[in-house]
């Protein structure tokens, strides 16, 4: 169960033949032309009905026997259906904690901030961190192609600072110390932190605040060329091409900076809003091109924060998420919480 729930964006990001095409050939349940077959994430129709094949299982909010850590669920936009699983650890502090704004992956088209693998992830690491973490329920493509999910976190990120003020949301206002704010993201929730770092960065956030930090968890970026000197099998570019336009719906190309932060004007990087950015590449990952030129571009930029770049050899596209209590997954989770922790 749990590999098929977390497969969406590993095998988008690593199979060069995912099969996503435009295609009319073949019928579905809904009885029904296909228009995209997005296999094996889902299948849109050409009657409207878009079928998603996985990443659809949910679980509730609770107290976390394993980690002492308890999560509730909470509305951002009821306009449009935007929500959030807040997680509290059970160490209460004399003091006020960090708080992190976590993105989840899955191509941008599955998986949800409800899912059992992100459920039991942010609980062991809101344990492990002590932070208040926020997991963001943006909106997925195709019913609500990009820019959606940006602009749904970056509405949850104002949520989030709004109510951390006295007298509005308990556990934010309590124990969270936006001082102390952070951003993460896995694959396509990656991608989400990083440009909302930017967003942030160009337009400012309510009441001065500012991001103290952002970790790109083997982030989904990618473009229409391959970078550095690994080769690239032309059809998976040409694929991942395809399925980006399918989920921004043609709005943006591949070679945009929303997909492509290689392709920003070089001033652009000094707006970059945050102190610390944490970079993690797994080894099998297809991506980990792009994501090691964007480190290396940051690193150069003149960007006046500090970034680290941390690889896993021998692992795949966010392997961490079904491998959690292997030791090359604490290894990376150890390094996620020594980066949210570190006095600077």
């Amino acid at each position: 169960m749990a590999s098929r729930i977390l497969l969406p964006a590993l095998l988008l990001l690593l199979c060069s033949h995912c099969g996503c095409a435009a295609r009319s050939s073949r019928g579905g349940e809904s009885g029904s032309a296909v228009k995209f077959d997005f296999s094996p994430f889902l299948i849109e129709y050409k009657s409207g009905v878009v079928k998603r094949l996985m990443g659809t299982d949910r679980v509730a909010a609770a107290a976390d026997a394993l980690t002492g850590v308890t999560s509730r669920d909470v509305t951002i936009d009821p306009a449009t259906g935007v929500a959030a699983r807040i997680y509290l650890p059970s160490f209460r502090a004399a003091t006020k904690v960090p708080v992190l704004v976590y993105f989840h992956g899955g191509a941008f088209v599955v998986e949800s901030a409800f899912n059992p693998i992100y459920h039991a992830y942010l609980n062991t690491l809101a344990a492990k961190a002590g932070v208040v973490a926020v997991s963001v329920d943006y909106r997925l493509a195709p019913e609500n192609p990009l820019p959606a999910a940006y602009d749904d976190s970056w509405a949850a990120l104002k949520w989030v600072l709004a109510n951390a003020a006295p007298g509005t949301d308990q556990w934010l206002s309590q124990y969270g110390d936006t001082s102390r704010l952070f951003l993460a993201g896995d694959s396509a929730g990656g991608n989400i932190a990083h440009n909302l770092a930017l967003r942030a960065g160009e337009e400012g956030l309510d009441g001065g605040a500012r991001i103290k930090g952002v970790a790109l968890l083997d982030p989904y970026f990618q473009g229409r060329s391959a970078v550095g000197a690994q080769a690239m099998d032309p059809s998976f570019l040409q694929s991942a091409a395809r399925t980006w336009s399918f989920i921004c719906a043609g709005k943006y190309p591949i070679d945009h900076p929303y997909a492509n932060p290689l392709t920003l004007p070089a001033a652009s990087w000094q707006h970059l809003g945050c102190s610390r950015v944490l970079v993690t590449v797994s080894g099998q990952d297809r991506l980990n091109p792009w994501q090691r030129a964007y480190y290396s571009t940051l690193k150069s930029s003149g960007w006046p924060g500090q970034a680290e770049l941390y690889e896993t050899p021998g692992e795949g596209h966010v392997y961490f998420l079904t491998k959690l209590s292997t030791p090359q997954a604490q290894a990376e989770m150890a390094t996620l919480v020594a980066f949210i922790n570190r006095d600077d």
